[in-house]
């Protein structure tokens, strides 16, 4: 098994039909509920443990998601607001090396994260089927609509708790 890809690689999908579009947000929705199941009971050497080699610690993982979810989010409302926005990528290996995704306590994102996720699923329930063929510009990768990105969330989401929950598994932590 490739220990990046652990659910494996995305697969990026320009459409969604009406039930992969509902799985996707209930997917989303579930991310904070499955990232604090992942993390229960782990010591603080246990979140400083990276999740593969030269990869990101537990905690650096933690952290990671509202910072990328945040951005999906606001991506979102861009989207709804405005005709074709461009969005801003960021760093996010750099994002990681900062103090906060080094140094704070993972409850800290855990509960960024619910609040986070409790108004995006509100928002994404709000949303009518043709929204979601709204657009984005994205610098690197070009035009993607929005159920694209409503894709690769409900992927990332769990794909970054498969880090933790493969690691727990491969150490025998319980």
């Amino acid at each position: 098994m490739d220990l990046r890809y652990p659910i494996g690689e995305l697969k990026l999908k320009r459409s969604l039909g009406p039930e992969e579009r509902a799985t996707a947000i209930s997917q989303i929705a579930e991310t904070p509920v499955r990232l604090r199941e992942a993390v229960a009971g782990l010591s603080r050497e246990q979140f400083d443990t990276p999740y593969r080699p030269g990869g990101w610690t537990v905690r650096q993982v933690v952290h990671h998601l509202p910072d990328s979810h945040m951005n999906s989010y606001m991506r979102f409302k861009l989207a709804l607001t405005e005709d074709l926005p461009t969005i801003k990528p960021y760093d996010e290996a750099r994002w990681a090396e900062l103090a906060d995704s080094r140094d704070t306590p993972v409850d800290v994102s855990l509960a960024l994260l619910e609040s986070l996720h409790y108004r995006w699923d509100v928002l994404l329930r709000s949303m009518r089927p043709e929204d979601f063929a709204l657009r984005l510009r994205h610098p690197e990768i070009g035009e993607i609509t929005l159920d694209t990105t409503l894709w690769i969330y409900a992927w990332h989401g769990r794909h970054h708790v498969a880090h933790i929950t493969s690691l727990r598994e491969r150490e025998g932590w319980k």
